[in-house]
């Protein structure tokens, strides 16, 4: 944990959030600004600052959160009809917390380029 995270201080219950799901090794909890009526956070209780510092040995967690999307997006009721999932890195890459996520979007089109 990163004490000034505000991501791993969600995950160890400093900071109240209403979770959607969690386990060992992750939590969901619901986007604050939220950009499709499903926008859901899959954060790895672990901190990791960006997606680009992933390792051969981080495999198994992110295959874990990504089976957790699909998890959330069957119990959001998106799954047959499609989702998006979103990894930004970095600034530029619209990163604005440096604790590695993914966003879960759905409940509408998702039209490209986003909007």
């Amino acid at each position: 944990m990163t004490p000034e995270c505000i991501f791993c201080r969600i995950a160890a219950n400093e900071l109240p959030s209403t979770l959607l799901y969690e386990d060992e090794h992750g939590i969901v909890f619901s986007d604050l600004h939220p950009k499709a009526p499903t926008h859901w956070l899959i954060v790895p209780r672990r901190h990791i600052e960006r997606l680009s510092d992933l390792t051969d040995a981080e495999r198994p967690l992110i295959g874990h959160l990504l089976l957790v999307v699909n998890r959330m997006a069957r119990q959001a009721g998106i799954d047959e009809a499609g989702y998006r999932v979103v990894i930004n890195c970095g600034p530029a890459g619209g990163q604005t917390v440096s604790h590695l996520h993914l966003h879960l979007l759905g409940g509408r089109a998702m039209h490209w380029p986003p909007g």
